[in-house]
């Protein structure tokens, strides 16, 4: 990054300064070869008005116009030629064209009374016309045709472009320096992070960034701050949950063994202590695929969260199934199960998780609900989203673990929540399941008078 850092900012400062190198020396360019050319038509006009007073373009045999051709010819380094009405030429200062026809289309033009000036940058000459007028007349008798030559121009134009160089190099030399510095300067924020960065790559560092030269650095170290804060909170999370699954999985295990050491070491067990000692281990054998079961729900749904099986479904019929499958567990409590819906509701769900997510709810509010109590799920839905309620009149939930209860593994009551066969992943399941439909869920409880989950569901799936 430094490196590109400073090659900006040379190519930065090259490009002005060649532009201004260029500008200047086509700016004198332009401006020396218009001066010379209005000298030369000045020249020319001074020397017509002469030509007219000695009667030149009939005798071209005075002194006096020969000297003045010489001496401008001499002074500019060029060559004059004087032309007359018929398009003869009957003065060469270089004494080449003498009686020949000069029918160019500058002398032409000039014949017409149209003075012509013409720059060769390649060939370094400016060519001038220049018409000489019949005295008292506005008639056109002769044509004065100078050639300059702009060696000098070049030759300055030249100069300009050697020592311009010369100060764009060492410009550019200058402002190496300096970009190397400012390069430095500038990335030099961004080497502490990225030393930070690959400390958090050996283990969590403990760091905290605040590096605050930039806004941009400001804003990118609070960016990392929050980021490895929450990649400990994660990690914190993944240690808890694994010993959590620990506990929950060894504890049946233990339970089991203990039995299971009780019955090898006694002899002539009676066979009603061998079955209920069996009843036993059945059941913690049931509870350990319960949590098992669970706990491969749950990390299912962590990795397929992204990959949903959306199809648009009746989520009216959807509910009254899973009530019915729930129904003989309600009944066997005594409970009274009743839904009530306000409307019909179709939506976009991934049938598999949405039931998961009402079934942990609804069996949750069975499991820990009074005896004759009751359960009460309702939907509802506007233009935007489907509303399911489920209360029950159960034990309820204290104010102090409401925060709490979407926790894996998380009880409120661990011996009420072994008692009834609970493994504390049902509403972290449940929650899951609604955020990954984009839903939102939340709880409502008094303690002794029973709890009320509201879950909130898009009509319509919008995949992240």
């Amino acid at each position: 990054m430094r490196f590109h850092l400073i090659a900006c900012i040379m190519l930065a400062g090259l490009v002005p300064c060649l532009a201004a190198l260029f500008g200047i020396v086509k700016f004198y360019e332009s401006r020396a070869v218009e001066l010379r050319t209005a000298e030369i038509q000045n020249q020319c006009t001074i020397l017509s008005n002469q030509l007219n007073t000695y009667g030149y373009l009939n005798d071209s045999s005075s002194e006096v116009i020969n000297t003045s051709l010489t001496q401008l010819t001499n002074i500019y380094n060029g060559r004059v030629m004087i032309v007359d009405k018929e398009l003869k030429v009957i003065k060469d200062t270089y004494g080449l064209d003498e009686g020949k026809t000069d029918v160019s289309e500058n002398v032409v033009r000039c014949m017409r009374g149209e003075r012509t000036s013409y720059y060769d940058m390649e060939n370094h000459y400016i060519e001038v016309t220049s018409p000489v007028m019949e005295t008292g007349g506005d008639k056109v008798s002769g044509v004065i045709l100078a050639s300059v030559s702009t060696d000098s121009i070049e030759a300055t134009r030249q100069v300009m472009y050697t020592h311009g160089s010369v100060v764009v190099g060492i410009l550019m030399i200058l402002l190496g320096a300096f970009s190397v510095f400012v390069g430095d300067r500038t990335v030099r924020p961004l080497r502490r992070i990225t030393e930070v960065i690959e400390n958090v790559t050996e283990g969590y560092s403990d760091d905290v960034l605040h590096v605050d030269t930039y806004s941009e650095t400001k804003q990118l170290c609070e960016a990392f701050n929050k980021m490895l804060g929450r990649l400990k909170l994660l990690d914190e999370s993944r240690e808890e949950f694994v010993s959590n699954v620990s506990h929950e999985l060894k504890t049946p295990m233990t339970s089991m063994k203990v039995l299971a050491d009780s019955l090898l070491e006694q002899e002539g067990v009676p066979v009603e202590m061998y079955q209920e000692f069996m009843q036993d281990i059945a059941k913690e054998i049931d509870r350990e695929n319960r949590i098992i079961t669970d706990l491969l729900s749950l990390v299912k749904m962590d990795r397929s969260g992204q990959t949903m099986n959306i199809e648009s479904m009746n989520i009216n019929d959807l509910l009254e199934q899973i009530l019915k499958r729930l129904k003989p567990i309600a009944e066997k409590k005594n409970v009274e199960m009743v839904m009530e819906s306000f409307r019909p509701v179709v939506a976009e769900v991934d049938e598999m998780k949405f039931s998961l997510a009402v079934s942990n709810l609804v069996e949750n509010a069975i499991k820990y609900n009074r005896e004759n109590g009751w359960v009460h799920v309702s939907l509802n839905a506007d233009h935007k989203y489907f509303y399911i309620k489920v209360e029950d009149s159960g034990i309820g939930i204290p104010e102090a673990d409401q925060d709490h209860i979407f926790e894996r593994f998380y009880r409120v009551d661990k011996s009420h929540s072994r008692e009834i066969g609970g493994t504390g992943l049902g509403l972290a399941i449940a929650r899951n399941a609604v955020i990954v439909h984009r839903g939102a869920i939340k709880v409502h409880s008094s303690e002794g008078e029973g709890t009320t989950f509201t879950v909130r569901i898009p009509l319509i799936y919008a995949a992240a």
